[in-house]
């Protein structure tokens, strides 16, 4: 019996054993509860990444910027870059799996004189980021509601205090789920991920096989578009940020590690094949929804105030089909709501554990029977209602709330890799991270690579 039992290999209580020693290690203790396997994980980070499906929500800006050679071109270049970066990002999860992800990255990757200033100043950028897409995701799960709703009674006006109402009550849901039923995350993510195939499949064969004539191959890969009033390069660099916005939130398994069974292990895969598959499926949407745009000045002045459900629109010549197609992106921006305010917890949390909060001594409590933190996902929707709560008195307060979520994700990107380089000149624990998942010699030029493209994509989000 001994002999057998030597050669099981180690079973999840070890693992689960393994993950709390290690968090130990960093200074932690376990309050979460680990319900999280590796296909749940992959999950609830591609319901947070969702690129296909965050794409059709901002084609305005990539419609009258640049057009479709630009949305194509960009996405490509921008999903190359962003391996780079989330493989540099997995291999410091690996490492240091603690729900604070890129703010506790920085606490251990750099130079002791400056490590707490720089780790604080990524925290807060991280919860910028992190909330803010909240935001961003409840305001474009409510344009497809109200996009619905115009498609079918083409006299609705869609106003902005709809769009904000209806925001909140995707908020509202997102937070009462996870308050309620935390339990159900694991489940509700592999859910999601075969509702969010299925629908891009659907999506992608039914606009394709209904829209006649398609665009020719020159309108989708070579004319430029310019619609924004500005030149031709300032264009093409606006729309970058919808082909950037596309693809972020990658670092979603990193709040979630405290959660995640074997963390160090399946945590590094689940953010690197996120972004894989959000890479794969945004490229073919893109590509499909071009050859299917009717007119460029139509589609970006349509009365449903979203251009993806005015192709449904010229794509199926059918209101009922069109709505069918738009309900399921409603789903999926459920989904990624109620993924996005449990990740915006996990990290409200973290960063109150240190101190980095006011309040934080509540805003760190975990509910002892559910092991959940309450207090934390409370303010990471309140604040997701007061950033939604912009568009009552500004029609740009949508574009202004998408540009701090994607500066905020970025920025916080590039703190722990530039943390990690200038480790380099001053430590030798840097040069190899010593984590399950190691990129060996090429680690550092992943790293240089990732931080210049984040720091040219953080400044660019800054152009008016």
């Amino acid at each position: 019996m001994a002999h057998l039992a030597a050669n099981t290999g180690p079973t999840p209580f070890d693992q689960d054993v393994a993950e709390e020693v290690a968090l130990e290690r960093l200074g932690y203790q376990q309050e979460l509860k680990r319900d999280f396997s590796f296909i749940g994980m992959l999950a609830f980070s591609f319901s947070i990444v969702t690129s296909w499906s965050a794409l059709s929500g901002v084609l305005a800006v990539g419609v009258e910027s640049g057009g479709p050679p630009v949305m194509i071109y960009s996405w490509i270049g921008i999903s190359a870059f962003s391996l780079a970066v989330a493989f540099s990002m997995a291999e410091m999860c690996s490492a240091y799996c603690l729900a604070g992800g890129q703010y506790s990255w920085c606490a251990v990757l750099a130079p002791k004189s400056i490590a707490r200033g720089f780790s604080y100043v990524c925290g807060w950028f991280m919860l910028i980021g992190i909330i803010s897409m909240g935001a961003t995701n409840n305001f474009i799960t409510a344009n497809f509601v109200l996009g619905v709703a115009n498609a079918n009674n083409p006299d609705y006006v869609i106003e902005r205090w709809h769009t904000v109402l209806v925001a909140y009550l995707v908020a509202a849901l997102a937070l009462s789920f996870n308050v309620f039923l935390p339990r159900l995350l694991d489940k509700i993510s592999r859910g999601l991920i075969t509702w969010n195939i299925c629908a891009f499949l659907i999506i992608v064969i039914t606009i394709l096989a209904t829209k006649s004539p398609l665009q020719s191959d020159r309108f989708v890969f070579v004319d430029f578009v310019n619609l924004s009033g500005f030149d031709r390069s300032y264009t093409a660099i606006v729309g970058l940020l919808q082909a950037a916005f596309g693809l972020c939130c990658y670092d979603a398994p990193a709040h979630m590690t405290e959660e995640l069974k074997n963390a160090r292990k399946e945590a590094p895969r689940a953010i690197i094949y996120s972004v894989v598959i959000g890479a794969v499926t945004g490229f073919v949407f893109l590509i499909a929804a071009c050859y299917c745009i009717g007119g460029i000045e139509t589609t970006a002045a349509t009365t449903t105030g979203v251009p993806i459900v005015q192709i449904f629109l010229d794509s199926t010549a059918s209101r009922a089909g069109a709505s069918c197609l738009t309900v399921l992106l409603i789903v999926i921006g459920m989904g990624a709501s109620n993924a996005l305010t449990a990740e915006g917890g996990r990290a409200v949390y973290a960063f109150a554990r240190d101190h980095g909060l006011p309040f934080s001594g509540i805003l760190s409590k975990v509910e002892k029977k559910k092991q959940i933190p309450v207090y934390a996902l409370c303010l990471t929707v309140l604040v997701q209602i007061a950033l939604n709560s912009i568009y009552f008195g500004t029609v740009t307060g949508f574009e202004t709330v998408v540009s701090i979520a994607t500066e905020g994700f970025y920025v916080s990107y590039a703190m722990p890799l530039f943390a990690r380089l200038l480790s380099l000149f001053t430590s030798d624990k840097a040069w190899r991270i010593n984590g399950l998942y190691n990129l060996g010699k090429l680690s550092v030029p992943l790293n240089v690579l990732g931080l210049l493209y984040l720091v040219f994509t953080s400044i660019t989000f800054n152009f008016p």
